[in-house]
């Protein structure tokens, strides 16, 4: 498993945050929410820093798409034309993981499921002919959708999940049985915490929730595991904590040696 976090974990640009993480973590999540236009990528110069750190660091990039996608709506042609700008400007990065929501108008799925379902196959389908490879793109599970839809989606799509655990505490779900679901499909997996809003660190989460998660990841997950947080003490607090949690876990199940985690 590689461990990983976001690329505003400091109040800076991307190449500063890359820079100060480099071998603290070995994947880095390109937070590229807003990309209205060409100056909000990454240029070519960007481009060819982050492929040296990465490579001098052993590092590797899951980029995350624009928020504002709606690729489930009936019209989607503006939002597919988004994510493709966004693919082509990083593609060159070898992402292990090109994440996306599947929103559409109102965001109220449960209407009609079958609509946003065909729609977000259609959206899919034309940005898996752009990348060539439908499994590089994750479908993250959001805290407004039934997880049930995740499954539905990779029934119809030969794409790989992101499984957003965060996302699931704040439903007030359990993950554990989604995760059972889902990791096999899973290249990437987002945690983080739940304070007065989420994204915050995990040392907010209870070990009798966090532990069994932890276990389920540290069996076999062999994607990376991204600290989805935006700040220096949360991602630190979320470190420790993780590390915490494998202790625990490795100690009472009495198959390993407690120690630090050392991610392959």
């Amino acid at each position: 498993m590689r461990l990983g976090t976001t690329s505003y974990i400091y109040p800076a640009d991307i190449i500063t945050n890359v820079r100060k993480l480099a071998g603290s973590v070995q994947d880095i999540e390109l937070v590229l929410f807003e990309a209205d236009d060409e100056n909000n990528l990454p240029d070519k110069h960007v481009i060819r820093e982050l492929k040296r750190i990465a490579s001098d660091n052993d590092m590797s990039y899951t980029v995350h798409l624009p928020l504002d996608l709606k690729l489930a709506a009936d019209k989607s042609a503006a939002s597919i034309r988004k994510a493709l700008r966004v693919i082509r400007s990083t593609v060159e990065l070898a992402p292990i993981g090109f994440i996306v929501h599947l929103e559409n108008e109102n965001q109220n799925v449960g209407l009609d499921s079958e609509r946003w379902l065909d729609n977000s196959v259609t959206s899919l389908e034309q940005l898996a002919r752009e990348i060539g490879d439908p499994s590089i793109i994750c479908v993250e599970n959001l805290e407004n959708h039934s997880p049930s839809l995740l499954d539905l989606l990779t029934e119809r799509a030969p794409v790989s999940c992101c499984a957003d655990i965060g996302h699931l505490w704040k439903q007030g779900l359990d993950p554990v049985p989604h995760l059972e679901q889902w990791l096999p499909r899973a290249r990437i997996v987002h945690m983080h915490g739940i304070r007065t809003r989420d994204h915050t660190s995990l040392s907010s989460v209870d070990p009798q929730k966090l532990d069994p998660v932890v276990r389920l990841l540290d069996e076999g997950f062999r994607g990376v595991l991204t600290f989805e947080v935006f700040s220096e003490a949360d991602f630190q607090d979320s470190l420790e904590a993780f590390g915490n949690s494998v202790q625990r876990v490795r100690a009472r199940d009495g198959n390993k040696e407690p120690g630090e985690c050392s991610p392959g």
